[in-house]
């Protein structure tokens, strides 16, 4: 397997690790603390973001670890712009399709309209990660 295909599959398992504990922190801020999802999304997504960045320097992009402050700043700012891009679509699709609606009911467990949006915008900013944050902690290494 070339050098990017496994990059591509760290950084897909990784944004899977991420997404989990971006998931579970929105489901716990939402149901057991009662924050609205607007309120919940960017503190689930910063908690994520931190998990992710360690993953990515240490794991995913070899050699990034010795990575300079311009990047660390840049992913940083990119991050940012992802939890922007994030709680706009979350709020977006909020407002269109409400968060509390419960979609379906399985074993005591309710799937509600807020986690299907959450994975609607987690898919959308996930392309935005992996190009914005390859191309900071690698530049235009081939």
């Amino acid at each position: 397997m070339n050098n990017r295909l496994k990059e591509i599959v760290k950084f897909v398992f990784t944004g899977g690790v991420c997404f989990l504990i971006e998931y579970a922190a929105l489901i716990a801020l939402k149901e057991w603390l009662h924050l609205p999802v607007v309120a919940a999304t960017p503190i689930a997504f910063l908690i994520s973001v931190v998990f992710n960045y360690l993953l990515c320097v240490k794991w995913v992009f070899d050699g990034a670890a010795e990575g300079n402050r311009k990047a660390q700043i840049g992913f940083i700012i990119t991050s940012l712009m992802g939890l922007a891009l994030n709680w706009l679509i979350m709020w977006a699709l909020t407002a269109l399709f409400g968060e509390d609606a419960v979609l379906l009911t399985l074993f005591g467990v309710e799937l509600k309209v807020y986690m299907l949006n959450k994975v609607v915008a987690t898919g959308l900013v996930m392309v935005w990660n992996y190009f914005t944050k390859r191309w900071l902690l690698k530049g235009n290494e081939q």
